[in-house]
Parts: structure tokens; C-alpha cells; sequence
């Protein structure tokens, strides 16, 4: 069937498993606003349970940690090797106590951020080893893999233009625009051969970004239903 005519919306009613689809990219790349988009395609169906998630985050203990891994703690440095347990530990709760189960309900999961962030963030740029990372996840995450991602490349210069609109910018978003270059970079090493990773130009404005992103995941889900 081809979802990319203008039947789309009634194609999908064949859908019955759930998708777990992640949505990658640096801090000003639009991630959530493409998660939000995504949601309201699904939902025009009207037929298909969709939850958007944000890694960290999305549970009560998940956001607590967020909380504490997005602020600086007054008069003590976060080790990165924290950094990264603390994520994973949210990462873990999140999966357990959401990400599991719903996808056992045949649901769809959106989720801003997952494993490969941490690579990106952690790997690329803390330079924590990927064999520590890759170690976390196989004890933890092994059996919980995306269907797919896709990620949103943005030029660092360009990420950091839009975040310096908000208001306050969190611990994680005032790092040096080297440090988004090595972790943009790792991105790059890292989907360069995974078939299961779609890469999407946001450089261009938000409603562009939509539209070339609606026909890649169109384009997917016509492949994979």
C-alpha cells in the first residue's frame, strides 16, 4: 500500500503492532516539535494509542533525576561518569515502568531522545568510552531497540542560535559550541551505517522540516506495515 497518496490516513488502519520510534538530534534541532507533529499524524487515524515520551524523564522518579542531571547543584561538579549512570538510571525506569509495557499493549511510543543520545551526549562529548555505554546498555536495554530513528541534523551553530531564544537554558545546553561539533560528529559516526536511523536536514525552518520529514516517515511506514 502507498501511504504517501492521500489516503494515507485511512491506510493506516491496518497498523495493529505498535512502533517504538525515536526522534535524535542536538539541543536546537527541533526534536520536540517533531515528536508533537508525529503524535498528530498518528492520531488523525484516530485508532492507534500514541504517548510521547522525553528520555530523561516522562516518569516520577525519571523527572526527579532529570531535574538533577539538566541543574547545576550549587557548589558541587557532576562527574560525567554521574552524568551518564544518572541518565541510564532514568532510562531504566522510563523503560521498565513505561516503554515496555506499552509496546506489550501494542501502542506507539514517540520517545525525544534514547540510547543513542547517550553515545552522542556522553560518548562524543564527555569522551566516555563506548564500550562503558554500549556495556550499560546491553545490561539494561538489550531487548528494548527502536523500530526506528530518526535523526535531525542540524549545523551546531545553528542548534545554538535557537536555544539562546529561551529563557534559561539548562546545564546540558551550555556547553561550548566545540562540545556540540564532537557530539554532532559522533551522531554522524555513529548512524552512518544503521540501517534503522533516518537522517532529516533541519537546518530549514520548522515547517520545512516538517514536510521532509513526513514524506521519510511515510515512506518508512509504507515499508514496514
Amino acid at each position: 500500500m502507498n501511504l504517501l497518496k492521500e489516503n494515507f490516513y485511512s491506510e493506516i488502519v491496518y497498523m495493529s503492532n505498535g512502533k517504538f520510534i525515536v526522534i535524535e538530534g542536538i539541543d536546537g534541532s527541533g526534536k520536540t516539535s517533531i515528536c508533537y507533529f508525529l503524535k498528530k499524524l498518528l492520531l488523525k487515524h484516530k485508532k492507534c494509542h500514541v504517548k510521547v515520551l522525553r528520555d530523561p524523564g516522562s516518569t516520577s522518579i525519571s523527572e526527579k533525576i532529570r531535574y538533577l542531571i539538566k541543574n547545576s547543584i550549587k557548589n558541587e561538579y557532576m562527574f560525567y561518569e554521574t552524568e551518564l549512570l544518572l541518565i541510564y538510571a532514568a532510562r531504566v525506569q522510563l523503560t521498565k515502568l513505561v516503554i515496555s509495557p506499552e509496546l506489550k499493549k501494542g501502542n506507539w511510543i514517540i520517545s525525544d531522545r534514547y540510547a543513542l543520545s547517550s553515545l552522542a551526549y556522553q560518548g562524543g562529548g564527555r569522551k566516555i568510552s563506548k564500550k562503558k555505554i554500549l556495556l550499560l546498555q546491553s545490561l539494561f536495554l538489550k531487548n528494548v531497540i527502536p523500530d526506528i530513528t530518526f535523526y535531525l541534523d542540524v549545523k551546531p551553530s545553528t542548534g545554538l542560535e535557537r536555544i539562546t531564544k529561551r529563557k534559561n537554558k539548562d546545564r546540558i545546553e551550555k556547553n561550548t559550541l566545540n562540545f556540540f561539533i564532537q557530539v554532532r560528529h559522533a551522531y554522524l559516526e555513529f548512524i552512518r551505517n544503521d540501517s534503522k536511523t533516518i537522517k532529516i536536514n533541519a537546518n530549514y525552518n520548522l515547517n520545512t522540516v516538517k514536510k521532509n520529514f513526513k514524506l521519510e516517515f511515510c515512506s518508512w511506514l509504507n515499508e514496514n506495515i
